[in-house]
């Protein structure tokens, strides 16, 4: 048995032609990598693969939340501006509540590499207690966001530092990570103390 908390977290990549065959999928091994090896807690994944429909992006949403109960969401793929490109509009119809803030720091990371940083349209939002984050389609940009940018001058924090806290307020289970790619931030009142080991 784990000494932490179980968490079920749901991962949705959002693309017409890597859901129809025609190439292989990587935004969800890529997830699966990176929060695989930054969370501590035991993970339990819902993995689901989509295309680019607007109805049916928010049906998975609400499947994965209402029916899988899932604390943690993340989409990958279908941020841009292009028509077909409507996972924001569809993760904002399910929302409880919107949280701005995780966008706008995806946003600041990219623009250190490249200025077409401002047509992303990432949004993160509440739904019951569970948090859903939309995340950028490609690996490299997915690690950079979540992890930050800990070498920069200055150093630029990534969003998953905020999220085991925000899971907290939510009332989900306490998420620890490895502070080597994500230390997560909690004002000192929210830490929990760590189990006595028995002598």
């Amino acid at each position: 048995m784990s000494e932490f908390d179980p968490v079920r977290i749901g991962l949705v990549s959002v693309s017409d032609r890597a859901s129809a065959g025609v190439y292989q999928d990587q935004g969800i091994p890529a997830l699966q990598d990176w929060l695989g090896r930054a969370l501590r807690n035991p993970i339990e994944w819902q993995t689901r693969l989509i295309p680019d429909d607007a109805p049916g992006i928010s049906a998975t949403l609400r499947e994965l939340v209402d029916e899988a109960a899932c604390d943690l969401v993340l989409t990958t793929g279908g941020t841009g501006p292009a028509p077909r490109d409507v996972t924001p509009e569809a993760t904002l119809a399910v929302a409880d509540r919107e949280m701005p803030g995780f966008g706008e720091q995806m946003r600041a990371i990219s623009l250190r590499f490249v200025p077409t940083a401002i047509l992303s349209r990432q949004v993160a939002v509440i739904r019951g207690k569970a948090l859903i984050i939309n995340l950028p389609g490609q690996p490299k940009s997915i690690a950079e966001t979540l992890e930050g940018l800990p070498l920069a001058t200055p150093p630029t924090p990534g969003i998953f530092a905020a999220v085991p806290y925000c899971i907290d307020l939510i009332g989900g289970p306490y998420l620890e990570t490895d502070p080597a790619l994500s230390k997560a931030f909690r004002p000192k009142s929210a830490l929990r103390v760590p189990p006595v080991a028995p002598t």
